[in-house]
Protein backbone atom coordinates (compact mmCIF):
# COMPACT_ATOMS: atom_id res chain seq x y z
CA UNK A 1 0.00 0.00 0.00
CA UNK A 2 1.14 3.40 -0.94
CA UNK A 3 1.77 6.21 1.48
CA UNK A 4 -1.30 7.93 0.22
CA UNK A 5 -2.98 5.03 0.59
CA UNK A 6 -1.86 4.60 4.26
CA UNK A 7 -2.77 8.05 5.28
CA UNK A 8 -5.91 7.71 3.69
CA UNK A 9 -6.86 4.73 5.91
CA UNK A 10 -5.90 6.19 8.97
CA UNK A 11 -8.02 9.18 7.86
CA UNK A 12 -10.93 6.74 7.90
CA UNK A 13 -9.86 5.28 10.61
CA UNK A 14 -10.12 8.15 12.81
CA UNK A 15 -13.35 9.26 11.43
CA UNK A 16 -14.64 6.25 13.02
CA UNK A 17 -12.84 6.47 16.29
CA UNK A 18 -13.95 10.74 16.31
CA UNK A 19 -17.45 9.36 15.76
CA UNK A 20 -17.48 6.68 18.24
CA UNK A 21 -17.33 9.74 21.03
CA UNK A 22 -20.64 11.37 19.70
CA UNK A 23 -23.17 11.84 22.30
CA UNK A 24 -25.31 10.74 22.73
CA UNK A 25 -23.90 7.51 21.94
CA UNK A 26 -24.93 4.06 20.39
CA UNK A 27 -25.99 2.69 23.87
CA UNK A 28 -28.45 5.03 23.51
CA UNK A 29 -30.53 3.92 20.40
CA UNK A 30 -33.82 2.25 21.00
CA UNK A 31 -32.43 -0.68 19.10
CA UNK A 32 -29.85 -1.13 22.06
CA UNK A 33 -26.94 -1.93 19.05
CA UNK A 34 -23.01 -0.91 20.04
CA UNK A 35 -22.32 -0.19 17.15
CA UNK A 36 -23.43 2.61 14.09
CA UNK A 37 -25.59 1.23 11.34
CA UNK A 38 -23.66 0.14 8.31
CA UNK A 39 -25.30 2.24 6.16
CA UNK A 40 -24.50 5.52 8.40
CA UNK A 41 -20.13 3.73 8.41
CA UNK A 42 -20.55 4.13 4.41
CA UNK A 43 -22.31 7.88 4.72
CA UNK A 44 -19.33 8.70 7.12
CA UNK A 45 -16.82 7.27 4.65
CA UNK A 46 -17.70 9.00 1.58
CA UNK A 47 -18.26 12.36 3.92
CA UNK A 48 -14.17 11.25 4.70
CA UNK A 49 -12.87 11.03 1.46
CA UNK A 50 -14.27 13.97 0.22
CA UNK A 51 -13.03 16.28 3.03
CA UNK A 52 -9.35 14.28 2.66
CA UNK A 53 -9.42 14.63 -0.92
CA UNK A 54 -10.37 18.13 -0.55
CA UNK A 55 -7.70 19.01 2.05
CA UNK A 56 -4.86 17.09 0.02
CA UNK A 57 -5.69 18.97 -3.17
CA UNK A 58 -5.27 21.95 -1.30
CA UNK A 59 -2.18 21.36 0.02
CA UNK A 60 -0.96 18.54 -1.47
CA UNK A 61 0.91 17.03 1.84
CA UNK A 62 -1.07 13.90 2.94
CA UNK A 63 -0.28 13.89 6.39
CA UNK A 64 -1.76 17.12 6.44
CA UNK A 65 -4.52 16.40 4.55
CA UNK A 66 -5.15 13.54 7.24
CA UNK A 67 -5.03 16.38 10.21
CA UNK A 68 -6.58 19.00 8.78
CA UNK A 69 -9.66 16.35 8.19
CA UNK A 70 -9.35 14.36 11.60
CA UNK A 71 -9.20 18.66 12.67
CA UNK A 72 -12.69 19.20 11.11
CA UNK A 73 -14.58 16.35 12.26
CA UNK A 74 -13.13 16.63 15.97
CA UNK A 75 -14.74 20.20 16.13
CA UNK A 76 -18.10 19.08 14.97
CA UNK A 77 -17.81 16.26 17.72
CA UNK A 78 -16.88 18.35 20.45
CA UNK A 79 -19.37 21.08 19.56
CA UNK A 80 -22.12 18.44 19.41
CA UNK A 81 -20.99 17.32 22.57
CA UNK A 82 -20.97 20.51 24.60
CA UNK A 83 -24.13 21.59 22.82
CA UNK A 84 -25.81 17.61 24.37
CA UNK A 85 -24.12 18.31 27.82
CA UNK A 86 -25.96 22.05 27.72
CA UNK A 87 -29.15 21.66 25.86
CA UNK A 88 -30.00 17.97 25.53
CA UNK A 89 -29.29 18.11 21.65
CA UNK A 90 -27.23 16.76 19.18
CA UNK A 91 -25.35 19.55 16.56
CA UNK A 92 -27.87 20.03 13.89
CA UNK A 93 -27.67 21.28 10.19
CA UNK A 94 -29.60 24.68 11.20
CA UNK A 95 -26.75 25.13 13.75
CA UNK A 96 -24.33 26.15 11.05
CA UNK A 97 -25.93 28.72 9.98
CA UNK A 98 -26.31 30.69 13.54
CA UNK A 99 -22.28 31.36 12.21
CA UNK A 100 -22.18 34.30 11.73
CA UNK A 101 -24.04 35.49 14.84
CA UNK A 102 -20.99 33.55 16.97
CA UNK A 103 -18.86 36.44 15.74
CA UNK A 104 -21.64 39.25 15.69
CA UNK A 105 -22.77 38.29 19.55
CA UNK A 106 -19.78 35.98 20.83
CA UNK A 107 -21.43 37.04 24.48
CA UNK A 108 -24.51 34.46 23.27
CA UNK A 109 -22.40 31.94 23.08
CA UNK A 110 -18.92 31.77 24.02
CA UNK A 111 -20.41 31.88 27.73
CA UNK A 112 -21.01 28.51 27.83
CA UNK A 113 -17.38 27.49 26.73
CA UNK A 114 -14.81 27.01 29.56
CA UNK A 115 -11.73 29.69 28.92
CA UNK A 116 -9.55 26.75 28.74
CA UNK A 117 -11.51 25.36 25.94
CA UNK A 118 -11.49 28.78 24.41
CA UNK A 119 -7.71 29.16 24.38
CA UNK A 120 -7.19 25.55 23.13
CA UNK A 121 -9.56 26.37 20.15
CA UNK A 122 -7.03 29.50 19.15
CA UNK A 123 -4.48 27.51 19.44
CA UNK A 124 -5.11 24.36 17.63
CA UNK A 125 -6.09 26.58 14.96
CA UNK A 126 -3.08 28.77 14.97
CA UNK A 127 -1.06 25.35 14.51
CA UNK A 128 -3.31 24.04 11.69
CA UNK A 129 -2.91 27.14 9.73
CA UNK A 130 1.11 27.26 10.15
CA UNK A 131 0.98 23.46 9.03
CA UNK A 132 -0.68 24.27 5.90
CA UNK A 133 1.68 27.10 5.11
CA UNK A 134 4.79 25.01 6.02
CA UNK A 135 3.91 21.58 4.72
CA UNK A 136 2.25 22.53 1.50
CA UNK A 137 3.92 21.77 -1.54
CA UNK A 138 4.13 22.03 -5.29
CA UNK A 139 3.87 18.26 -6.24
CA UNK A 140 1.15 18.27 -9.12
CA UNK A 141 0.58 14.84 -8.73
CA UNK A 142 -0.60 15.08 -4.96
CA UNK A 143 -2.94 17.72 -5.35
CA UNK A 144 -4.64 16.47 -8.60
CA UNK A 145 -5.02 12.78 -6.78
CA UNK A 146 -6.54 14.91 -3.96
CA UNK A 147 -9.16 16.32 -6.76
CA UNK A 148 -9.94 12.45 -7.62
CA UNK A 149 -10.53 11.43 -4.73
CA UNK A 150 -12.81 14.24 -3.79
CA UNK A 151 -14.40 13.96 -6.53
CA UNK A 152 -14.74 10.25 -6.09
CA UNK A 153 -16.34 10.83 -2.51
CA UNK A 154 -18.74 13.53 -3.45
CA UNK A 155 -20.01 10.65 -6.44
CA UNK A 156 -20.10 7.78 -4.50
CA UNK A 157 -22.16 9.97 -1.78
CA UNK A 158 -24.32 11.06 -4.71
CA UNK A 159 -25.03 7.89 -6.09
CA UNK A 160 -25.87 6.57 -2.27
CA UNK A 161 -28.53 8.95 -1.49
CA UNK A 162 -30.27 7.87 -5.02
CA UNK A 163 -30.15 4.07 -3.60
CA UNK A 164 -31.76 1.48 -1.00
CA UNK A 165 -31.20 1.69 2.16
CA UNK A 166 -29.96 5.45 2.18
CA UNK A 167 -32.62 7.09 0.15
CA UNK A 168 -34.94 6.01 3.23
CA UNK A 169 -33.10 6.68 5.43
CA UNK A 170 -33.94 9.75 8.36
CA UNK A 171 -37.38 10.53 6.50
CA UNK A 172 -38.86 11.58 9.47
CA UNK A 173 -37.20 14.33 11.92
CA UNK A 174 -35.99 12.41 15.36
CA UNK A 175 -32.61 13.92 15.55
CA UNK A 176 -31.12 12.04 18.83
CA UNK A 177 -32.54 8.74 17.34
CA UNK A 178 -30.77 9.49 13.95
CA UNK A 179 -27.61 10.71 15.70
CA UNK A 180 -27.43 7.14 17.69
CA UNK A 181 -28.33 5.15 14.80
CA UNK A 182 -26.34 6.92 11.65
CA UNK A 183 -23.61 8.95 13.52
CA UNK A 184 -22.90 12.92 13.52
CA UNK A 185 -21.39 13.91 9.73
CA UNK A 186 -24.40 11.26 8.18
CA UNK A 187 -26.86 13.30 10.10
CA UNK A 188 -26.44 16.71 9.16
CA UNK A 189 -25.56 15.87 5.80
CA UNK A 190 -29.07 14.30 5.65
CA UNK A 191 -30.86 16.23 7.75
CA UNK A 192 -29.58 19.73 5.34
CA UNK A 193 -30.90 17.37 2.30
CA UNK A 194 -34.13 16.77 3.79
CA UNK A 195 -34.71 20.47 4.77
CA UNK A 196 -33.72 21.60 1.40
CA UNK A 197 -36.11 19.29 -0.59
CA UNK A 198 -39.40 20.42 1.82
CA UNK A 199 -41.68 21.91 0.61
CA UNK A 200 -43.43 25.62 1.46
CA UNK A 201 -46.84 25.67 2.56
CA UNK A 202 -49.93 26.95 1.31
CA UNK A 203 -51.02 30.58 2.01
CA UNK A 204 -53.39 30.29 5.12
CA UNK A 205 -56.72 29.76 4.20
CA UNK A 206 -58.61 33.46 4.22
CA UNK A 207 -61.49 33.39 6.55
CA UNK A 208 -64.41 36.00 6.52
CA UNK A 209 -62.95 38.42 9.14
CA UNK A 210 -65.11 38.60 12.45
CA UNK A 211 -64.79 39.55 15.62
CA UNK A 212 -65.31 38.61 19.32
CA UNK A 213 -68.33 40.33 20.55
CA UNK A 214 -65.89 42.79 23.10
CA UNK A 215 -62.26 42.18 21.03
CA UNK A 216 -59.40 44.03 23.20
CA UNK A 217 -58.42 47.14 21.67
CA UNK A 218 -54.44 46.63 22.80
CA UNK A 219 -53.22 42.76 22.34
CA UNK A 220 -49.59 43.16 24.51
CA UNK A 221 -47.73 39.84 23.99
CA UNK A 222 -44.59 39.13 26.38
CA UNK A 223 -41.94 36.56 25.52
CA UNK A 224 -39.67 36.38 28.47
CA UNK A 225 -36.56 35.48 28.36
CA UNK A 226 -35.63 31.79 30.39
CA UNK A 227 -38.51 32.28 32.24
CA UNK A 228 -39.65 29.60 33.97
CA UNK A 229 -41.58 28.64 37.03
CA UNK A 230 -39.10 28.10 39.86
CA UNK A 231 -41.57 26.23 42.20
CA UNK A 232 -41.80 23.65 39.83
CA UNK A 233 -37.80 23.94 38.29
CA UNK A 234 -36.21 23.92 41.82
CA UNK A 235 -38.65 22.02 43.62
CA UNK A 236 -39.05 25.09 46.25
CA UNK A 237 -42.54 26.76 47.31
CA UNK A 238 -40.65 29.19 48.94
CA UNK A 239 -39.37 30.49 45.45
CA UNK A 240 -42.79 31.41 44.40
CA UNK A 241 -43.19 34.56 42.27
CA UNK A 242 -45.55 37.05 43.20
CA UNK A 243 -46.95 38.43 39.91
CA UNK A 244 -47.12 34.83 37.95
CA UNK A 245 -49.24 34.12 41.01
CA UNK A 246 -51.78 36.53 40.49
CA UNK A 247 -51.96 36.23 36.85
CA UNK A 248 -52.38 33.03 37.28
CA UNK A 249 -55.49 33.30 39.91
CA UNK A 250 -57.00 36.39 37.21
CA UNK A 251 -55.98 34.94 34.11
CA UNK A 252 -58.88 33.75 31.69
CA UNK A 253 -56.47 30.82 30.78
CA UNK A 254 -53.51 29.46 31.85
CA UNK A 255 -51.37 26.77 32.09
CA UNK A 256 -47.66 25.14 30.86
CA UNK A 257 -45.99 25.85 27.57
CA UNK A 258 -44.97 22.73 26.03
CA UNK A 259 -41.89 24.21 24.21
CA UNK A 260 -39.22 21.83 22.22
CA UNK A 261 -36.15 23.83 23.06
CA UNK A 262 -34.18 23.77 26.54
CA UNK A 263 -31.86 26.57 27.49
CA UNK A 264 -31.72 28.00 24.24
CA UNK A 265 -33.45 28.20 20.89
CA UNK A 266 -36.13 30.97 21.17
CA UNK A 267 -36.88 31.22 17.44
CA UNK A 268 -38.86 28.10 17.54
CA UNK A 269 -41.31 29.50 20.51
CA UNK A 270 -41.46 32.47 19.11
CA UNK A 271 -42.17 31.35 15.37
CA UNK A 272 -44.95 28.73 17.12
CA UNK A 273 -46.53 31.74 19.00
CA UNK A 274 -45.89 34.08 15.71
CA UNK A 275 -47.06 31.56 12.95
CA UNK A 276 -48.89 29.22 14.40
CA UNK A 277 -47.61 26.21 12.71
CA UNK A 278 -46.48 23.00 14.64
CA UNK A 279 -43.45 20.61 14.68
CA UNK A 280 -45.78 18.03 13.18
CA UNK A 281 -46.24 20.38 10.29
CA UNK A 282 -42.92 21.97 9.99
CA UNK A 283 -40.97 18.84 9.69
CA UNK A 284 -37.47 19.42 9.11
CA UNK A 285 -37.63 22.85 9.41
CA UNK A 286 -38.34 22.50 12.88
CA UNK A 287 -35.08 22.95 14.51
CA UNK A 288 -34.98 26.55 12.81
CA UNK A 289 -37.99 28.12 11.63
CA UNK A 290 -36.78 30.86 11.30
CA UNK A 291 -34.60 30.11 7.80
CA UNK A 292 -38.03 30.03 5.75
CA UNK A 293 -40.26 32.15 8.23
CA UNK A 294 -40.33 34.80 5.44
CA UNK A 295 -42.36 32.17 3.04
CA UNK A 296 -45.40 31.31 5.81
CA UNK A 297 -45.71 35.10 6.28
CA UNK A 298 -49.78 34.91 5.95
CA UNK A 299 -49.94 32.60 8.84
CA UNK A 300 -48.27 35.07 10.92
CA UNK A 301 -50.06 36.29 13.66
CA UNK A 302 -50.24 40.24 12.58
CA UNK A 303 -51.04 39.47 8.94
CA UNK A 304 -54.11 37.56 10.34
CA UNK A 305 -55.15 40.39 12.54
CA UNK A 306 -54.65 42.76 9.96
CA UNK A 307 -57.89 41.61 8.41
CA UNK A 308 -60.23 41.31 11.58
CA UNK A 309 -62.75 44.46 12.39
CA UNK A 310 -60.68 47.64 11.59
CA UNK A 311 -57.12 45.50 11.57
CA UNK A 312 -54.70 45.87 14.11
CA UNK A 313 -51.65 47.55 13.52
CA UNK A 314 -48.89 45.55 15.12
CA UNK A 315 -45.46 46.45 16.67
CA UNK A 316 -42.32 44.13 17.01
CA UNK A 317 -40.27 45.41 20.53
CA UNK A 318 -36.85 44.34 20.89
CA UNK A 319 -34.08 45.35 22.74
CA UNK A 320 -31.57 43.84 20.70
CA UNK A 321 -29.74 43.97 17.14
CA UNK A 322 -32.71 42.96 14.81
CA UNK A 323 -30.06 41.05 12.05
CA UNK A 324 -29.79 38.26 15.13
CA UNK A 325 -32.05 35.40 13.67
CA UNK A 326 -32.96 37.58 10.76
CA UNK A 327 -35.82 39.42 12.36
CA UNK A 328 -35.15 42.56 10.46
CA UNK A 329 -36.66 40.89 7.52
CA UNK A 330 -39.09 38.47 8.80
CA UNK A 331 -41.25 40.84 11.33
CA UNK A 332 -41.73 42.82 8.20
CA UNK A 333 -42.65 40.24 6.05
CA UNK A 334 -44.98 38.78 8.92
CA UNK A 335 -46.79 42.30 8.89
CA UNK A 336 -45.67 44.04 11.60
CA UNK A 337 -46.16 47.97 11.07
CA UNK A 338 -42.69 48.87 13.17
CA UNK A 339 -39.83 47.39 14.76
CA UNK A 340 -38.61 48.57 17.81
CA UNK A 341 -35.36 47.91 18.23
CA UNK A 342 -32.22 48.45 20.73
CA UNK A 343 -31.99 52.19 19.41
CA UNK A 344 -35.16 52.82 21.32
CA UNK A 345 -33.46 52.21 24.77
CA UNK A 346 -30.52 53.56 26.82
CA UNK A 347 -28.04 50.99 27.68
CA UNK A 348 -28.20 49.06 30.98
CA UNK A 349 -26.46 51.28 33.88
CA UNK A 350 -24.47 50.57 36.25
CA UNK A 351 -25.26 47.29 38.29
CA UNK A 352 -27.89 46.70 35.90
CA UNK A 353 -26.25 43.56 34.34
CA UNK A 354 -25.61 43.21 30.36
CA UNK A 355 -29.15 43.56 28.66
CA UNK A 356 -31.44 45.85 28.41
CA UNK A 357 -33.63 45.63 32.13
CA UNK A 358 -37.30 44.36 31.98
CA UNK A 359 -38.19 47.11 33.83
CA UNK A 360 -37.46 49.32 30.83
CA UNK A 361 -39.12 47.63 28.15
CA UNK A 362 -42.28 47.68 30.62
CA UNK A 363 -41.82 51.81 30.68
CA UNK A 364 -41.76 51.15 26.15
CA UNK A 365 -44.69 49.12 26.34
CA UNK A 366 -46.72 51.37 28.10
CA UNK A 367 -45.78 54.65 25.75
CA UNK A 368 -46.09 53.01 22.58
CA UNK A 369 -49.58 51.22 24.51
CA UNK A 370 -50.57 54.67 25.20
CA UNK A 371 -50.14 56.20 21.88
CA UNK A 372 -51.98 53.63 19.83
CA UNK A 373 -55.03 55.20 18.12
CA UNK A 374 -56.19 52.26 17.13
CA UNK A 375 -56.16 48.50 17.41
CA UNK A 376 -52.54 47.25 18.52
CA UNK A 377 -50.93 44.47 18.83
CA UNK A 378 -47.69 44.66 20.36
CA UNK A 379 -45.32 42.02 20.63
CA UNK A 380 -42.39 41.56 22.51
CA UNK A 381 -39.09 39.71 23.50
CA UNK A 382 -37.54 40.72 26.89
CA UNK A 383 -33.30 40.03 27.21
CA UNK A 384 -32.84 40.76 30.64
CA UNK A 385 -33.26 37.48 31.93
CA UNK A 386 -30.22 35.70 29.32
CA UNK A 387 -27.74 36.21 32.38
CA UNK A 388 -25.23 35.96 33.32
CA UNK A 389 -26.64 34.34 36.46
CA UNK A 390 -23.22 34.08 38.52
CA UNK A 391 -21.21 36.48 37.44
CA UNK A 392 -22.98 39.49 37.77
CA UNK A 393 -23.19 39.70 41.32
CA UNK A 394 -20.80 37.50 42.58
CA UNK A 395 -23.35 34.68 43.62
CA UNK A 396 -24.16 30.98 43.13
CA UNK A 397 -25.71 30.38 39.47
CA UNK A 398 -29.51 29.46 41.41
CA UNK A 399 -29.87 32.91 43.63
CA UNK A 400 -28.17 35.04 40.48
CA UNK A 401 -30.97 33.65 38.14
CA UNK A 402 -33.85 34.01 40.41
CA UNK A 403 -32.90 37.61 41.23
CA UNK A 404 -33.19 38.45 37.18
CA UNK A 405 -36.27 36.39 37.27
CA UNK A 406 -37.85 38.51 40.10
CA UNK A 407 -37.43 41.09 37.72
CA UNK A 408 -38.83 39.44 35.07
CA UNK A 409 -41.90 38.98 37.59
CA UNK A 410 -42.31 42.61 38.58
CA UNK A 411 -42.47 43.52 34.88
CA UNK A 412 -45.49 40.96 34.85
CA UNK A 413 -47.06 42.76 37.83
CA UNK A 414 -46.21 46.18 36.65
CA UNK A 415 -47.89 45.97 33.47
CA UNK A 416 -50.89 44.26 34.84
CA UNK A 417 -51.19 47.38 36.68
CA UNK A 418 -50.40 50.20 34.26
CA UNK A 419 -52.37 48.57 31.12
CA UNK A 420 -54.94 48.68 33.85
CA UNK A 421 -55.00 52.27 34.12
CA UNK A 422 -54.78 53.17 30.17
CA UNK A 423 -58.91 52.93 30.03
CA UNK A 424 -58.99 50.50 27.52
CA UNK A 425 -59.96 47.06 26.65
CA UNK A 426 -56.91 44.80 27.14
CA UNK A 427 -55.67 41.61 26.75
CA UNK A 428 -51.98 40.65 28.38
CA UNK A 429 -50.54 37.63 27.11
CA UNK A 430 -46.95 36.70 29.26
CA UNK A 431 -45.37 33.32 28.43
CA UNK A 432 -41.39 32.07 28.90
CA UNK A 433 -39.46 31.11 25.63
CA UNK A 434 -37.54 28.51 27.40
CA UNK A 435 -35.97 27.26 30.73
CA UNK A 436 -32.62 28.28 31.94
CA UNK A 437 -29.82 25.34 31.08
CA UNK A 438 -27.92 26.16 34.57
CA UNK A 439 -25.00 23.09 35.11
CA UNK A 440 -25.63 21.57 38.31
CA UNK A 441 -28.75 22.96 38.99
CA UNK A 442 -31.07 22.55 35.49
CA UNK A 443 -29.80 19.74 33.41
CA UNK A 444 -31.37 18.59 30.07
CA UNK A 445 -33.56 15.38 30.36
CA UNK A 446 -36.39 16.58 32.38
CA UNK A 447 -39.47 18.50 31.69
CA UNK A 448 -38.92 21.69 29.58
CA UNK A 449 -42.57 23.33 29.68
CA UNK A 450 -42.64 27.31 30.91
CA UNK A 451 -45.59 29.18 32.12
CA UNK A 452 -48.06 31.04 30.15
CA UNK A 453 -50.80 33.67 31.27
CA UNK A 454 -53.93 34.99 29.18
CA UNK A 455 -55.28 38.12 31.08
CA UNK A 456 -58.00 39.91 30.03
CA UNK A 457 -58.30 43.66 31.65
CA UNK A 458 -61.34 45.48 31.05
CA UNK A 459 -61.73 49.63 30.55
CA UNK A 460 -62.23 49.65 33.99
CA UNK A 461 -58.82 48.43 34.81
CA UNK A 462 -60.36 45.32 36.32
CA UNK A 463 -58.87 41.36 35.41
CA UNK A 464 -61.73 39.25 33.41
CA UNK A 465 -61.23 35.93 34.65
CA UNK A 466 -63.87 34.19 32.94
CA UNK A 467 -63.62 30.44 33.72
CA UNK A 468 -59.81 31.15 35.13
CA UNK A 469 -59.36 28.03 32.93
CA UNK A 470 -55.76 25.66 32.68
CA UNK A 471 -55.12 24.53 29.52
CA UNK A 472 -51.74 23.36 28.35
CA UNK A 473 -50.68 24.36 25.11
CA UNK A 474 -47.86 23.87 22.56
CA UNK A 475 -46.46 27.59 21.10
CA UNK A 476 -48.61 26.86 18.31
CA UNK A 477 -51.42 26.39 20.24
CA UNK A 478 -51.21 30.22 22.49
CA UNK A 479 -51.06 31.10 19.00
CA UNK A 480 -54.76 29.97 18.18
CA UNK A 481 -55.91 31.29 21.94
CA UNK A 482 -55.11 34.32 20.75
CA UNK A 483 -57.05 34.62 17.75
CA UNK A 484 -59.85 32.88 19.43
CA UNK A 485 -60.07 35.53 21.98
CA UNK A 486 -59.90 38.03 19.79
CA UNK A 487 -61.86 36.30 16.66
CA UNK A 488 -64.95 34.62 19.21
CA UNK A 489 -64.17 31.31 18.24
Amino acid sequence: MTFYGLTFAATLLGAGLLDALVRPGTGACSEGRGLRSGAGLWLLACITAALYGGFLAICGNAVVGMLLTATVQAFLVFASNAKCAMLGEPLLFSDLALIRAVFRHPQFYLSAVAVWQRVGAVIVTAVLLGLIAWFSVAKVESHVGGLVLMGAGLGALALSLRLSPWRSLARDPSAHADTCRLGLLPTLLLYWLRWRAQCDPAPCPQTIPQSAANPPEIIVVIQCESFGDPVEMFGDPALALPGLVSARESALQWGNLNVSGFGAYTMRTEYGVLFGRGEDVLEFRRYDPFLTATRDSSYALPARLAAQGDGYRSLFVHPHDMRFYGRERIMPAAGFAELVGEDRFAPPGPGEGRYVTDAAMADEIIALAQMASQPTLLYAVTIENHGPWETAYGIDRIDGYMRLARKSDAMLCSLTERLGALGRSVLLVFFGDHRPSIPGAIAPGGDRHTPYVMVRIDTDGRAIPGDNRRVDLTPAGLHHAILAEVLGS
